[in-house]
């Protein structure tokens, strides 16, 4: 069988069991373009190797590529489509360390929110409203980003606090609960969205471009880039990335960690509430995203010690 052909079977699987596969279905129509129209089991070792290699030292990249290509091969050879695997087995590039999400402090937030106001230009009259509401979307609500850009101006109960979710990650849909000052800066975004030359009605972007149509999430990240640069925020452990836009989601997660510990809440029987508002198949999901920050250490060191010392006054 021939390698794209293959390729184009193998993603047809993984979707068919829910998965969006975008991202590995990018690593493998990439590969099928490298290797030429040949079929499976023409592939060469050195050509993966060259494929894995690119133009660089190993980074998470390789990885990422060899992972696909491990679970493509794990496919196509029980299948009888190879009969063997073509990927190295000696000389892997040891993983990188495991990317740390950058919290943000509530002060970051502020200066963060004020900055949209520099977006505002004479051409562009709408932009820093528009970030401005999906910063505190993103902020307020855990969404991801291509959730929030998403959004239609159905999807926005404000009567009930409620967002309508469709189709995001894994094909699901979700209702997420919103809080009273969330629902009020979206109803006075709303209020003025409404009288902006740009599409109108129900399936409407709640978030638009300077064209009127839906934000879209490269342009979100470039315009977040500065926004960050005019706040004044970067990181200062010596990591060679900056914070991101979907650390606000990481915020999210860990300021309600950290407000839970303040309120004297179960924080335990409260996780799995957690993880089903944030849209995660499973408990494991969401506690990639609880980073132990300084702030959340505190707090957890003073409920285990207020449980210590109970426990050491019954002794």
């Amino acid at each position: 069988m021939k390698l794209a052909k293959l390729v184009s079977k193998f993603i047809d699987f993984k979707r068919s069991l829910g998965m969006r596969y975008e991202t590995s279905g990018f690593i493998l129509r990439s590969f099928c373009r490298r290797m030429g129209n040949i079929d499976v089991k023409e592939v060469q070792p050195c050509q993966v190797q060259a494929f894995l290699t690119g133009q660089g030292a190993p980074t998470l990249t390789w990885i990422r590529k060899f992972s696909t290509l491990r679970r493509f091969y794990d496919y196509a050879i029980p299948r009888g489509y190879a009969a063997h695997s073509p990927l190295p087995t000696v000389m892997k590039p040891k993983s990188p360390k495991r990317f740390e999400a950058y919290i943000y402090s509530t002060e970051e937030l502020r200066r963060l929110l004020a900055a949209t106001a520099r977006l505002k230009t004479p051409t562009c009259p709408h932009r820093g409203e528009v970030f401005r509401m999906l910063l505190l979307l993103l902020y307020g609500t855990g969404l991801r980003r291509g959730e929030a850009v998403s959004l239609t101006m159905a999807d926005v109960n404000l009567h009930d606090s409620l967002l309508t979710i469709r189709e995001s990650k894994f094909f699901k849909s979700r209702l997420v609960p919103i809080g009273p000052r969330l629902t009020m800066e979206l109803a006075a975004y709303i209020h003025r969205r409404k009288r902006w030359p740009f599409p109108q009605g129900p399936d409407a972007a709640l978030l638009v471009s300077n064209a009127g149509a839906p934000l879209h999430p490269r342009l979100a990240v470039l315009y977040f880039d500065k926004l960050r640069d005019w706040a004044g925020i970067h990181r200062d452990d010596g990591a060679s990335y900056q914070p991101r836009l979907h650390d606000l989601r990481h915020t999210f997660a860990v300021h309600r960690l950290v407000h839970w510990y303040r309120q004297g809440a179960d924080v335990q029987r409260l996780l799995p509430s957690l993880s089903t508002y944030l849209g995660h198949r499973q408990l494991s999901d969401t506690q990639h995203y609880l980073k132990l920050t300084p702030e959340l250490l505190h707090e957890a060191s003073k409920r285990f010690e207020a449980y210590a010392f109970g426990e050491v006054a019954h002794v």
